[in-house]
């Protein structure tokens, strides 16, 4: 389980400080990036898929849609257990996801990140650094059709 302060550790950073295994353009995705190296998801695709790395290392998650399935429990946010202090925090157009089969579209506008006692840590893609924000301020990462909210138990 992921602690505040290392949450705060992250916040600002760019995701050149955050990965060891250089996958770090600024032209690609990296909210799932951040939150597999946060959280020490390594399934799916990872970083390492996308560079040469030294032997021995570990990569990190880099997919929004492999993530998702992985969570024990998903539902819109609005349905989140209010006892529910942590979990993950997606986004994206309300028919690209299936609660019932836990799955979500492979879309260009999804984006996730760590919900913790009240903020959001996600990476900005257009600011390259780690953020903090209130669910409600998340909640306007897209335009609306693009800005339905999910919660998504830590796996």
């Amino acid at each position: 389980m992921i602690t505040l302060p290392q949450l705060n550790g992250y916040l600002g950073k760019p995701i050149s400080q955050i990965c060891p295994n250089g996958f770090a353009n600024d032209n690609d995705n990296h909210c799932a990036h951040f939150v597999a190296h946060a959280m020490g998801y390594k399934f799916g695709v990872t970083c390492l898929t996308m560079v040469h790395a030294q032997p021995g290392a570990v990569g990190a998650t880099i997919k929004v849609q492999q993530i998702f399935p992985q969570c024990p429990a998903v539902g819109t946010w609005a349905s989140r257990p209010k006892t529910l202090l942590s979990c993950l925090a997606f986004i994206t157009r309300e028919s690209e996801v299936n609660i019932a089969t836990k799955t979500m579209n492979n879309v260009p506008r999804k984006h996730i990140g760590i919900f913790f006692n009240g903020l959001i840590w996600h990476y900005s893609n257009s600011q390259r650094k780690v953020v903090q924000q209130t669910p409600e301020q998340f909640a306007f990462h897209y335009p609306a059709p693009y800005n339905a909210m999910f919660f998504g138990s830590m796996p």
